[in-house]
Order: structure tokens, then C-alpha cells, then sequence
């Protein structure tokens, strides 16, 4: 094995009302909406991502809004959880967020020795988690969101996938991707990448038996995890290839290069590249704030404008008493 990835650069989600996604993710979790574009694949609905200041890898968040599209369920051979990372002297001032904001979450609880865990939902029913946790003291979040520096989202934590059966993903992440299984705790098992801190963690959790997930509003499209260039991707697709997965060419888009295929429970895979990232088309104080498209839809720039709905900012983001 020749690959082996840093960690989680992105996950994908789907939602139901783009400026309800906004107010959520930009709004009240105080995430930067670092980049404004479409589904290139489907360029007449928005493709949003969230992120910290810049849009780093390991930070992002993502979302197809699908306006009127159906509920999904999380179940088996889905990324279940999605989990940002927080410093653990910020539970106390999410607790009281998510009660002022009337956010759907659980009381804290604890996981392992060194993680404290807030689980919530948004309005779409999409299941996120909160860990506070020590690594994360050494990552830094955006503090424009109205939300003081200290207490900021420090990006992505991890994500839990739900498998009726954990053994060839389990395989496929420790022998393909570079992953090393490094906790066991009932009927999960944590695989690492990396330096094994925030970012860089894959929660598999056997669930034999459950009703498999349905794709739709509140549910993750895909998990992408990192290659810090276009060799280390082609390496990658080698490999996976040679595991016997079909695996997609590379794909330009704009801000990295992907390549998908679907490990053996289902779940949607891509690796990304690293770069470019999102400053290739906007400044780092304007990620965000207006319609990017790739070079070849801007022919119907004004066609695909007319089709989108109105995104105002989230309200939260007008102010820090806000």
C-alpha cells in the first residue's frame, strides 16, 4: 500500500430549503459559508459549502439544498453522524446556544476518557454531534459568525458510518486508505488516519439487523477524504481499483480534483485533492458572498440565476449580539 489519506476532507449532505440550510449552518453553528456555486451535476439547485475562515480541508461541510425533495432516514450503509470538534471548556456556551436557538440536542455525555459529546439535529433531521475534546485546542474557527473566538466550531471531528456488517470496510479503510484501527468499544470501531486528532476519525458501528437508510433531506450524500495532490489521488485510484471497486475518473471541480466509488456496505466514497481550494476565484474576505460557477456553465450564467432561489445572509451573521 502506497496511499495513505491525512483524514476527512469534506462530507456532503442534502437538505430540503437553502436559506433554512444557511441560517443553521452559517447562522446559528457560526460555520463561514466559504463558497456559493451549484451541483455541478445538476446546476439548477445550489451546492453550499461550510467551513472555517478559509475552507480548509478537514473543516468542510457541504450541502445540496433540494427544495421539496422527501425526507430521508439514516439506517444501515449510510455516514450516519457527522461530528464537528470543539474545545472542552465550550460545552457550557453550547448548551446555552442551543437552547436559546431551540435547537434539537441531547444532553452531554461522555465517550472514551478524553471525549465529551452534545448530539443535535437540524430542522432537516440531519444528525451532527459536538465533541468537545483537547485536539481541538489546536485548531482555530472562524470568530466572524457573532460567536466568540474561543467557543467557534474547530471544523470536522469525524463521521459514523452505520454498517449491518463493519469487516470489509474495515479492511477497505485499513488496507486501501491508510487508516489504522485504534479503539474498540462494544459494537464500534474507531479507525484514525494521520496524526489520529480531530479530522481525521471513522467510527464504524455495527448495527446488524437495521433498516437500511433511505437517501434524502437530513441524510449525508458522501464522505471525501483527503490527498494532498493529484499523484497521491492517481496512487489512490489505483489501489482502489486494484481491490476490485469500480471507481470513477478523475473529476475537476474547480476547487479539487474527486474521484467516487462505493465501499462494500454502500456508502459513498471520494477522495480529494488538497488544492486548489477556494481562494482560486474570490479573496478571503468575499468567500461566499456571491454565485460562483465553473468556467463552462457561465454561458448560462443568467438562465441558472433566474432558476435558483434568493439566498439572503444568515441573520446571525449580522452582528455579534445578534
Amino acid at each position: 500500500m502506497t496511499f495513505a489519506t491525512a483524514g476527512i476532507h469534506h462530507v456532503t449532505g442534502i437538505a430540503e430549503d437553502p436559506q433554512r440550510n444557511v441560517d443553521f449552518y452559517a447562522g446559528i453553528l457560526g460555520l463561514r459559508l466559504v463558497k456559493r456555486t451549484v451541483n455541478f451535476d445538476d446546476p439548477t439547485t445550489y451546492h453550499f459549502y461550510f467551513g472555517d475562515a478559509q475552507g480548509h480541508p478537514g473543516t468542510i461541510l457541504t450541502f445540496f439544498p433540494w427544495p421539496g425533495t422527501r425526507r430521508g432516514r439514516q439506517g444501515a450503509g449510510q455516514v450516519a453522524v457527522t461530528s464537528f470538534a470543539i474545545a472542552p471548556s465550550s460545552v457550557g456556551f453550547w448548551i446555552e446556544r442551543f437552547i436559546n436557538k431551540r435547537v434539537d440536542f441531547t444532553p452531554p455525555q461522555t465517550r472514551y476518557d478524553d471525549e465529551r459529546i452534545i448530539a443535535f439535529k437540524d430542522h432537516d433531521g440531519f444528525m451532527c454531534e459536538l465533541v468537545a475534546h483537547p485536539g481541538a485546542e489546536n485548531r482555530a474557527g472562524w470568530d466572524g459568525a457573532g460567536i466568540p473566538a474561543e467557543h467557534a466550531v474547530r471544523g470536522l471531528f469525524s463521521v459514523t458510518l452505520w454498517q449491518d456488517s463493519c469487516d470489509a470496510t474495515g479492511k477497505l479503510l485499513s488496507g486501501t486508505l491508510g487508516f489504522r484501527l485504534v479503539r474498540e468499544q462494544g459494537s464500534v470501531f474507531r479507525y484514525a488516519a494521520g496524526d489520529e486528532g480531530p479530522g481525521t476519525i471513522v467510527d464504524l458501528r455495527c448495527v446488524p439487523g437495521l433498516w437500511p437508510g433511505v437517501m434524502g433531506a437530513g441524510t449525508v450524500h458522501h464522505v471525501a477524504f483527503r490527498a494532498r495532490d493529484e499523484a497521491e489521488q492517481a496512487e489512490a485510484r489505483d489501489e482502489i481499483a486494484g481491490a476490485g471497486l469500480n471507481v470513477t475518473p478523475v473529476l475537476d471541480r474547480d476547487y479539487f480534483k474527486s474521484i467516487y466509488f462505493r465501499e462494500p456496505s454502500g456508502v459513498l466514497f471520494e477522495i480529494a485533492t488538497d488544492p486548489p481550494g477556494f481562494l482560486i476565484d474570490e479573496t478571503p474576505e468575499s468567500l461566499g458572498t456571491a454565485l460562483k460557477l465553473p468556467e463552462w456553465l457561465e454561458p448560462r450564467r443568467f438562465e441558472i440565476e433566474a432558476l435558483l432561489p434568493n439566498i439572503h445572509p444568515a441573520l446571525e451573521l449580522k452582528g455579534p449580539n445578534a
